[in-house]
């Protein structure tokens, strides 16, 4: 079982209320947003110094790329402090309306999709091995991925022929096609795109664009750790037989609709399994793959959990709220529709879907939800927090923030990307970074040399 670095990549949705009748456009919204997260000096399409990159994606979307994790809690604790570092931004940006006469409120949405039907995506990136057939994986892991919504899913309302219900899924009707290079003109389960960001020869990417942003750490930590460990078995030469979909794409919005997980979808061989069937199939083949290695505690303890969220999917979904986000929202709107006699169709259901996401703590229905009656949590706030600016301190990504600190705190212009930093000006000098596993590289230590603690740390 190889060491993998993987990460995700986060849109978020951005709204502006306005108590007036001056309406700003959201290009100037999110220019405020940067001014509170960026120092006017700094590029803003930036790397922070925790290693993360934060910049405007298209249709005006704040986005968020963790750093290089190699490490599954690592990664649940930046991608949360993603939101936590946005949240930050807000009371900034709106005193930055204020200070033009103009009031109101900035929303932020860690969501996939708008009033107006467009979506935006959560993007999933894990480093695989060069020597296997990058097609012959993809093949095998279009049905865990197409089926891995039954509890990686945030819910959504959604109307179809005139009449709403409930999905599973945000992103299921949105996916057109099984592989392609594109994220927008036509979204697929699995990205083509190659850029391993790293030794090309070794590895390539494997890009997954199909999920759902996760509110719930327990979901993200089951969406990614599930993936891992499927991504590992295929590459080893655990394959599963005849498990290939006859139309994946058409399978995937049929198991979305269907939050009783009862549909089942049909096989390239002529069964009909269900998505629950489906996922079964891949746990089972994880527990032969991980029973003939040597023991790996991270994977057993994933697969443990895999196996017991199917379990319960199976028999008493309603024991996961709390836990998954769409059976979550799912129990949240159906009690208030037996508080307030209402149904699907009720504008104040649509309101509770968008709320759901709202990073703010103060008024996002999950951060009240999780306030009032708990939810399940993998890190704690101090971790969070520590994350907003401290990097992974086992991946590149630490050299890359120990080279912003440094170029920061000595008021240096410089320039960074996932494989490069460079000090630009007088004494100009790039250092590659071309090994995502490795925390160290000593030309950036001896910059750091340079500088006292106190002022890289303060």
């Amino acid at each position: 079982m190889i060491k993998r670095i993987f990460g995700l990549e986060c849109e978020y949705g951005l709204t502006f209320s306005p108590t007036g009748r001056v309406y700003l456009p959201i290009e100037k919204i999110l220019g405020y947003i940067f001014e509170g997260l960026i120092p006017n000096s700094w590029p803003s399409n930036a790397f922070l110094t925790n290693g993360a990159r934060f910049y405007q994606d298209t249709g005006c979307h704040p986005e968020y790329s963790t750093p290089e994790c190699d490490d599954l809690i690592d990664l649940v604790m930046h991608d949360k402090a993603g939101e936590r570092i946005l949240e930050s931004c807000l009371p900034i940006a709106e005193e930055r309306l204020r200070e033009e006469g103009l009031s109101g409120d900035i929303f932020i949405f860690k969501n996939n999709t708008d009033s107006l039907g467009n979506t935006y995506g959560s993007h999933e990136n894990f480093l695989m091995r060069r020597d296997v057939d990058f097609w012959k994986v993809s093949e095998q892991l279009i049905p865990f991925f197409v089926t891995r919504q039954i509890y990686s899913g945030a819910g959504k309302i959604l109307r179809v022929s005139g009449k709403s219900q409930f999905f599973i899924s945000q992103r299921a009707q949105h996916i057109h096609e099984k592989t392609s290079s594109s994220t927008t003109s036509s979204r697929s389960i699995i990205n083509t795109r190659d850029e391993p960001h790293s030794d090309a020869e070794k590895f390539r990417r494997l890009h997954i664009i199909l999920g759902d942003s996760n509110m719930s750490e327990f979901a993200t930590y089951l969406k990614v750790g599930t993936a891992m460990i499927v991504l590992t078995m295929i590459e080893d030469g655990f394959t599963i037989p005849n498990i290939a979909l006859e139309e994946p794409v058409k399978a995937i919005r049929d198991i979305s609709r269907d939050p009783t997980l009862k549909k089942s979808v049909k096989l390239e061989d002529g069964r009909s399994l269900t998505a629950l069937d489906i996922q079964q199939v891949f746990w089972e083949r994880a527990g032969e793959y991980l029973q003939s290695h040597a023991p790996n505690k991270i994977f057993s303890e994933i697969h443990d959990e895999w196996g017991r969220v199917l379990q319960l999917l199976g028999t008493s979904p309603i024991d996961l709220v709390r836990e998954i986000d769409w059976i979550t929202k799912q129990w949240l709107m159906e009690n208030y529709m037996a508080n307030k006699s209402c149904g699907w169709d009720d504008p104040r259901l649509s309101m509770m879907d968008l709320q759901y996401h709202d990073i703010s703590r103060q008024r996002g229905l999950f951060y009240l939800l999780a306030e009032r009656q708990g939810i399940r949590k993998l890190v704690d706030e101090e971790a969070i927090e520590l994350a907003k600016t401290i990097p992974p301190q086992t991946t590149r990504a630490k050299v890359r923030g120990d080279f912003i600190r440094f170029a920061r705190a000595k008021n240096r212009s410089y320039t960074v990307d996932w494989t490069y930093l460079k000090l630009n000006g007088y004494w100009e000098e790039t250092i590659l970074c071309m090994d995502p596993f490795c925390p160290f590289n000593p030309r950036v230590d001896e910059l750091l040399s340079q500088v006292p603690h106190n002022r890289l740390y303060p």
